[in-house]
C-alpha cells in the first residue's frame, strides 16, 4: 500500500463540471496509472476549504516516472484528459522520496486510510536541512504524536515540483481534525527551537487541509 517515492498532485474542477471531474478521475485518470508497473496505491483527498482535489500516488520508487510505460501512458492522453488538464485551475505536482516515519505505535499500513492528512511544505537551504532535519525528527514530530489523534507523520524530500520550489513535505494522518486545535500542536508550535528557526527568511511553510476522498485504490496483484 505504502510506497518508498510519492506523487503528489492537486487539481481544481469548475463546479459546474465537478461530477464529471471526479468521474474522469475514479474511471480513467488513476486506474489508468495503477497498470503501469511500480504505482503500488492512490488516494483520493479533498481540500477542507476549497474544491481542490488531491491524487496521492505510492511509487516503488523514483524510476517508475520514467519507465516507458509510464511515459507512454503520460505521452497518449485521450480526448477527456486533454479537455480536463487544459480546463482545471491549481494544478499541482511534486515527487518525493520518503526519508522518515513515525507513528503513536499503530502499523503505519493500518493508518493510511486515516480520514484527515495535512500536508506541511518548506523550502530549506541546502545548508540549513541538516538541523531542520533534526529538529523536525527529534522534537517536531515526538510532541505531535502526543496527542492521540495524531497518528502518523511522514516525511520527504520533494525532488522534483510544480509550481513551488519545495524541498520537504510532511504528511501528517489524523483520526480527527481537532488535532490541528490540539495544545500538542501549540506546544510545537511555540518551542524554543521552533521559535528559533522560526526568525529565519526561509521559515516560510505552506498548510493544506485534506479529507479522505472515496477508497483507496490499489494494484491488482494479478
Amino acid at each position: 500500500m505504502k510506497g518508498a517515492t510519492i506523487l503528489f498532485s492537486e487539481m481544481s474542477p469548475d463546479l459546474d463540471w465537478e461530477d464529471d471531474f471526479n468521474k474522469w478521475y475514479d474511471t480513467h485518470r488513476i486506474p489508468q496509472r495503477m497498470q503501469v508497473p511500480g504505482f503500488i496505491s492512490a488516494q483520493r483527498y479533498r481540500n477542507t476549504e476549497r474544491p481542490n482535489y488531491l491524487a496521492f500516488y505510492e511509487l516503488e520508487s523514483s524510476a517508475v516516472l520514467e519507465s516507458e510505460a509510464y511515459l507512454k501512458v503520460d505521452a497518449q492522453p485521450h480526448a477527456t484528459t486533454r479537455w480536463m488538464l487544459n480546463n482545471v485551475q491549481g494544478q499541482t505536482r511534486y515527487l518525493a522520496n520518503q526519508i522518515a516515519e513515525a507513528t503513536r505505535g499503530s502499523d503505519p499500513e493500518a493508518l493510511m486510510d486515516l480520514p484527515i492528512i495535512y500536508a506541511v511544505f518548506f523550502s530549506v537551504p541546502d545548508d540549513r536541512a541538516a538541523e531542520f532535519n533534526e529538529w523536525y525528527d527529534t522534537e517536531r514530530v515526538p510532541m505531535l504524536l502526543k496527542c492521540e489523534s495524531w497518528q502518523m507523520v511522514r516525511r520527504f524530500e520533494v525532488y522534483e515540483g510544480d509550481p513551488q520550489p519545495w524541498t520537504h513535505l510532511a504528511v501528517s494522518y489524523l483520526s480527527d481534525i481537532s488535532a490541528l486545535d490540539s495544545p500538542e500542536l501549540d506546544a510545537a508550535r511555540n518551542s524554543d527551537w521552533c521559535k528559533r528557526l522560526s526568525e529565519e527568511p526561509w521559515f516560510q511553510a505552506s498548510y493544506l487541509i485534506f479529507e479522505r476522498f472515496g477508497e483507496r485504490f490499489e494494484r491488482d496483484a494479478g
